[in-house]
This record gives structure tokens, C-alpha cells and sequence, in this order.
């Protein structure tokens, strides 16, 4: 580990892969992560917003970035990312298995999310289990052996403050709705199971060099309702929801050796919501 305690935050020359890498919050860290020096592979099951943000981050910070298509929840097009991060850059260091669906409730999806429990849809469950679950299974399994081969790496697996206590349902209740909105079960229980994974992964490589720990996070404004950013931010210590740039700092320490003594944690960054 450096001497210099800023230098343990320095990410010159590694390579990072970014699940999800062109959605609201990977986009953050790609460019965070960039900008401490990391090459940073944009993995997105869109490939075209992934390809224009590597080269978005390319230009800004100068080191190189990769853009690539993934589906996380096909094998496949898993390991042809790690292939094509091999191929491009000849290591990998660091996985931020970020991809998720994430049924949101920003002003794009009003109306949405009004379906009982008692009636969800099994095919949208087993979407939520194949992407948010199993696809940090498969990138785990994938990005694992360049990882073994070189003797080292990281991985973060993003989890919510849902993976640690149920949704307040409240605080997306709209006046005068007929029908209940929301936040759906499969979210939450995928979410949970991240944090199992990551103690699992954790514990399975003692002693191999890897880390592998959890990103526990709140919400952040995306053009919310005002109804709904008031409901929210009475929930937390702080009083606000998180602005999109605030949990790079904490995605940097897991992904850098400022947190090289540190395996199968969960750190959680959430405006106090949970410690209530």
C-alpha cells in the first residue's frame, strides 16, 4: 500500500469493468474512476451509450476507456467482455458488478409500479433474479480467472438500502391513486442476496488476493416529484437524497488499495436512512 495516504486512492494503469456502465450512476463512476487513472471498460446491455461514454471519458480524462454491449445475464456475452477487456488491455483488476434493473420512480416512469404483490408477474421476477443476480454470478465467475492468473483483484457488487430493510411503501402512495404504488419484491430480495454473494466470494477466495465487498446505497435525485423527494428525504439523517456524483468517493476506496484491508464488508452510503 503507498505511504502517502491520498496515494492509496490512486488508480494509475488498472483496468475497471462497469456494469451498467452507461446507466445514472455508472456513468458517475466511470468517469471517477477514469479520472484517478483507471482504464475503465464501459459494460452496458446498451452498447451504443456505451461506446459514446468511453469515448466521452476518454477525451475528458485522457486515459483510455473501452466501450462494450453486455447482457450480464446471458454467459456468453459475459465472457466475451472479459475476453474483449483481455484483449484491449491485458489485464483485469477491479469488476463494479453495477447492472441492475431498478424500477424506478423518477418523473420518465409515473403510473408505473402499481402492481400488488399478490398478482406480480412471475416473468418479472425471474427478470429481476437473471439480471440482478445471476448476472453478478457470471461476471463474478468471469472476471475470477484473469484475476487468479495475475494474482490479484476486486470486486464491489452494488447493493441497496432495500437489501437491508424492507421499503417504506409510503413514501410512494400518490393522492388519490386507485391503485397502490410500489417499490416490487423482486428488487429487494435480489438486493439482499448481493450481500450473501459477496460474503460468499469473499470468504471462497481467503488468501487468494482478491477482495470482494458491497456498495450499500440510498436513493438519489433523478427529477423526482417534489412529493416524492419530500417523503424521501424526511427518512433520512441528512434530509435530502443523494446527488448522482456523492458515492464515487466511497466506489473509489472499495476499487483502490485505500481499502486493502477490507473483504467481505458491506459499506453503506445512504444519508442515514438506516440508522434509525
Amino acid at each position: 500500500m503507498p505511504s502517502q495516504p491520498g496515494a492509496a486512492f490512486a488508480m494509475d494503469g488498472r483496468v475497471v469493468v462497469v456494469t451498467g456502465g452507461a446507466g445514472l450512476l455508472g456513468r458517475e463512476y466511470a468517469r471517477a474512476l477514469a479520472a484517478a487513472g483507471a482504464h475503465v471498460v464501459v459494460a452496458d446491455i446498451n452498447g451504443d451509450a456505451a461506446v459514446e461514454l468511453a469515448s466521452a471519458v476518454t477525451r475528458e480524462s485522457g486515459v483510455r476507456a473501452l466501450g462494450v454491449r453486455v447482457d450480464v445475464s446471458d454467459k456468453a456475452s459475459v465472457q466475451a467482455m472479459v475476453r474483449e477487456t483481455l484483449d484491449s488491455f491485458g489485464r483485469l483488476d477491479v469488476l463494479v458488478n453495477n447492472a441492475a434493473i431498478d424500477p424506478k420512480f423518477d418523473a420518465a416512469n409515473a403510473g408505473r409500479h402499481v402492481t400488488a404483490f399478490e398478482d406480480y408477474p412471475l416473468e418479472l421476477w425471474n427478470q429481476s433474479i437473471q439480471v440482478n443476480l445471476t448476472g453478478m454470478f457470471l461476471c463474478a465467475q468471469a472476471a475470477a480467472r484473469p484475476m487468479l492468473a495475475q494474482g490479484s483483484g476486486v470486486m464491489i457488487n452494488i447493493s441497496s438500502i432495500y437489501g437491508l430493510v424492507g421499503p417504506d411503501q409510503r413514501i410512494y402512495e400518490k393522492p388519490g391513486q386507485t391503485e397502490r404504488a410500489v417499490k416490487p419484491v423482486d428488487y429487494s430480495v435480489t438486493k439482499s442476496a448481493v450481500l450473501g454473494l459477496t460474503r460468499y466470494l469473499a470468504a471462497y477466495w481467503a488468501g487468494k488476493n482478491i477482495r470482494v465487498n458491497a456498495l450499500t446505497l440510498g436513493g438519489v435525485y433523478n427529477d423526482h416529484d417534489d412529493e416524492f423527494v419530500s417523503r424521501y428525504s424526511s427518512r433520512t439523517l441528512l434530509g435530502r437524497m443523494a446527488q448522482r456524483d456523492e458515492y464515487c468517493g466511497a466506489l473509489l476506496f472499495l476499487a483502490s488499495d485505500a481499502s486493502s484491508y477490507m473483504t467481505g464488508s458491506n459499506l453503506v452510503v445512504d444519508g442515514g436512512w438506516t440508522a434509525w
